[in-house]
């Protein structure tokens, strides 16, 4: 973590955000902002595909009644993430962008709102994002942090370096799914049929070796300059072809320029209905999923993005934690009561820092171009996804280089590091890596005769996590 001071003449701005003191200047701040935003740009266009075609239990869509409104879901993904990145930045001085959880989102749609209505399902939103603000407030959570292992903190952000890499690669077309016909067992393949074909692949590929080549000639800007060409690259050959297959936006001049915003799903949550009409052991459950799955990849990701940025203390904290988190919690909340969803903090924001980014005027950068696609959302959908992921695959290489700060010859530590890096890409998801290396890492000082080294706060974790990964048998058990 830097130890420099701001200088004496610094400009207000740089002074409010300590910007020369964290080794930074206003243009890199700039940079990394507008990266960041390209990067997780996407959940604009892709929260509302997740939530708006989902019927809940009375066959009702999201701020559409019976009909899907992809257009107010998408304004209100926008606002709420544009409002609270501009507070992380201002309140925590991190960079750190937040939007719609991806997984989250999935886990309302299509496991709670299945059960109750859409404002009984955003009403546990608001539930979950509020008691973790008083696990905040209280010092629980930060507690907990304290209480894990530096080198099991490391393995979290190997290990999403890995998981945002493949996304990269998943976005890209690289890696796709084999289909379920198939008459194999393996669940991925290189390309489409082992092979690579199609221009948006193309763009991809390029892209990844442009954004390569300037990086490693140190051209600032690296990124931002990748997305930029790669995308009007887009643009020419989506001009010339048609219905190339692009995975989630083609890359077209909008057809209008201007969009009015709708708001249709402010607002629309029920804070007690669930208990009544799904019944409160099912409500519990459904709560503590949440609650846990949120609870864990905030952590995992405000540590990642410190350790790239070299803002973390000795302890592996980042600075303000106690303001992150509770911004963070606040955003959760924030995302029910606006029907969008949960919002967290977002890896994509390692991307803005790889540009350079290292205070929250970043965070400011990005908030106020989410606030901008809720009048102009036509022009951020022609940003293809391809254009913009290479920087995924570069931010998680350097992420991985952290991997030799864990001691792999002592089986204590490195099998349930082993098992957080691994199991983050091999699941899609962080949760689960972070919960499966806090199990094997208690498992194996008990049976190793250490259980008097647990730190408590491991205990009740690990415990959690237990309940977490057989919520379902559980579930069905209670139920």
């Amino acid at each position: 973590m830097s130890t420099s001071t701001t200088p004496a003449g610094a400009n207000p701005l740089d002074r409010f955000f300590r910007i020369g003191e964290r080794g930074s200047t206003v243009g890199r701040e700039v940079r990394g902002g507008v990266v960041t935003f390209f990067t997780m740009a996407y959940i604009v266009v892709l929260n509302p595909l997740i939530l708006g075609f989902a019927q809940d239990v009375d066959g009702q869509f999201l701020g559409g009644g019976s009909e899907p409104n992809l257009a107010a879901i998408a304004a209100g993904t926008a606002l709420v993430a544009g409002v609270l990145t501009i507070l992380m930045g201002v309140v925590a001085n991190y960079p750190l962008a937040l939007a719609t959880g991806l997984g989250l989102n999935a886990f309302v749609a299509f496991s709670i709102a299945s059960q109750m209505t859409w404002a009984d399902a955003m009403g546990l939103v608001v539930m979950e994002g509020l008691i973790i603000l008083v696990l905040v407030l209280t010092g629980f959570r930060v507690a907990v942090f304290k209480a894990v292992p530096a080198q099991l903190k490391i393995a979290i952000s190997v290990g999403i370096g890995l998981f945002i890499a493949l996304i990269g690669f998943v976005d890209a077309g690289v890696v796709t799914r084999i289909p379920d016909i198939a008459n194999t067992t393996v669940p991925v393949q290189f390309g489409a049929d082992g092979n690579l074909d199609g221009w948006p692949v193309l763009i991809f590929l390029v892209g990844l070796l442009l954004m390569l080549a300037l990086w490693a000639r140190n051209v600032r800007g690296a990124i931002l300059i990748s997305i930029v060409v790669m995308t009007a690259a887009a643009f020419v050959v989506e001009a010339i072809g048609d219905d190339l297959g692009w995975a989630l936006t083609v890359p077209a001049w909008p057809d209008d320029a201007w969009s009015a915003p709708d708001f249709g799903t402010l607002g629309e949550f029920s804070l007690l209905g669930s208990w009544e009409n799904a019944g409160v052991v099912t409500v519990l459950l459904l709560v503590f999923s949440l609650l846990l799955a949120d609870f864990f990849d905030t952590m995992g990701t405000m540590t990642a993005i410190g350790a790239e940025a070299n803002l973390l203390d000795e302890e592996g904290m980042p600075p303000h934690t106690q303001r992150i988190l509770v911004v963070d919690s606040i955003a959760a909340a924030a995302g029910g009561a606006a029907g969008v969803s949960s919002n967290t903090s977002y890896i994509e924001s390692a991307s803005g820092v790889g540009e350079g980014a290292r205070t929250g005027l970043a965070s400011v950068v990005t908030g106020v171009l989410f606030l901008l696609t809720i009048f102009l959302a036509p022009f951020v959908a022609m940003i293809p996804s391809e254009a913009a992921v290479p920087a995924l695959v570069l931010v998680g290489f350097l992420m991985m280089q952290q991997v030799t700060g864990i001691a792999w010859d002592d089986v204590e530590i490195a099998i349930p590091a082993f098992l957080t890096i691994v199991l983050m890409p091999f699941t899609y998801s962080i949760t689960v890596g972070i919960g499966a290396g806090f199990v094997a890492y208690t498992f194996l000082k008990i049976v190793r005769g250490k259980a008097a080294q647990l730190h408590p706060l491991m205990w009740v974790v690990a415990g959690l996590f237990v309940v977490y990964f057989a919520i379902d048998p559980l579930t069905r058990l209670l139920t």
